[in-house]
């Protein structure tokens, strides 16, 4: 676990040298990089996504229930039972751990929503750099997202995706809404 972790903090400081965003990102968000990772390392999250990707399902499959998901007003039973299960509980939990998280999300190795803190606007984040780059092809890595206004909670955020990792491995994805307005 230890190493994991110390694998994983190498892996943000790659990213920090790296970025081109880090103007606009204020330094608080990466100080809580550390505590953010270890959320994609809680058994529950872990356990959800493993039962999940071993239903197999196409790409396909997922693209359609995207679209019927995008066309929905609303919530619908599956959307509701995505806010419903066991994940989505621990992810409630999480979320309400600090007053600067808001709108979490779990993501399969496909990219497909697992369990979510409330209606994301799409099912399917796969094609999305919040999903590729957090995931990495099962290597695993930090992805932040640009600061943006958020209508729904009025307020400035900016998403973090962290991998969800199984001995090692990304199997998935989560994705955490912070709040800079609370941050601060």
């Amino acid at each position: 676990m230890r190493a994991l972790l110390i694998q994983m903090m190498g892996v943000v400081l790659v990213l920090v040298s790296s970025w081109s965003l880090a103007e606009e990102v204020p330094p608080a968000v990466l100080e809580i990089a550390p505590e953010l990772q270890k959320i994609g390392l809680d058994p529950v999250l872990v356990a959800a996504v493993k039962a999940q990707n071993s239903k197999g399902r196409s790409l396909d499959a997922i693209k359609q229930a995207d679209a019927k998901w995008r066309g929905t007003e609303g919530i619908d039973s599956f959307m509701q039972s995505l806010m419903d299960n066991e994940a989505a509980q621990a992810l409630r939990k999480i979320e309400k751990s600090q007053s600067y998280y808001l709108e979490l999300f779990l993501m399969d190795n496909q990219g497909a929503n697992v369990a979510m803190t409330g209606k994301t606007s799409d099912y399917w984040q796969g094609d999305e750099a919040k999903w590729t780059e957090s995931f990495k092809g099962g290597a695993g890595a930090v992805h932040v997202g640009e600061v943006e206004f958020d209508e729904s909670a009025q307020a400035y955020l900016v998403q973090v995706s962290v991998p969800v990792m199984d001995a090692g491995v990304a199997i998935g994805a989560v994705t955490i809404g912070i709040n800079l307005d609370e941050l601060e």
